[in-house]
């Protein structure tokens, strides 16, 4: 069982990256990659390498396998009900230093304002559960401080943009990472 579950953790974390390289070209719109996301695609692929070894050489729980893998297949989707909502919005990559044209508050926009940066961070999150080591907290640390300094810079360029008080009550209304709980 645990073979057959490192293989479809195993192929489901690959596809999942390739969906993730795939809009590099095929979605975002930056006419190049700043050196964060050049740092966070160098950190993607050195971290590919550390799972799949955790992955074939350590035993893990059959349980945080299945779990995990649920947790990335949530990722994916998340991701692609995010490229299905910004589509038409020529986002750019992460740290490009272009002022934003535009808001989209639709699909899980609706709920928070990064669902790209919460669908790398439960694929990451689901992968290192599914490896069971303590080593891939490591890396989903790294993930977590560099998406969070990521959308605050892109936060930052709203505010400085004519687009700042019409974020700002978007702000009001929906999460950083995770849907906003409204209150009574």
């Amino acid at each position: 069982m645990e073979f057959t579950l490192d293989c479809l953790i195993s192929v489901t974390s690959i596809a999942i990256i390739g969906f993730y390289s795939w809009s590099l070209k095929g979605h975002f719109s930056s006419a190049r990659m700043a050196w964060g996301a050049r740092g966070i695609s160098a950190a993607v692929i050195g971290t590919t390498v550390l799972f799949l070894y955790l992955m074939w050489t350590q035993p893990q729980v059959i349980w945080a396998q299945v779990l995990g893998l649920l947790i990335q297949i949530a990722a994916a989707t998340l991701f692609w009900w995010a490229i299905w909502a910004s589509r038409k919005a020529r986002l750019r990559f992460a740290f490009d230093p272009a002022l934003p044209h535009s808001i989209v508050s639709e699909g899980p926009y609706r709920y928070f304002r990064h669902p790209f940066y919460t669908s790398y961070l439960l694929f990451w999150s689901g992968w290192a559960l599914a490896s069971w080591s303590a080593w891939s907290v490591l890396p989903v640390l790294f993930f977590a401080t560099a998406y969070v300094v990521a959308a605050l810079n892109e936060e930052k360029k709203f505010d400085a943009s004519s687009l700042a008080g019409a974020y700002r009550e978007y702000k009001s209304r929906t999460g950083f990472f995770t849907p906003r709980l409204r209150r009574g």
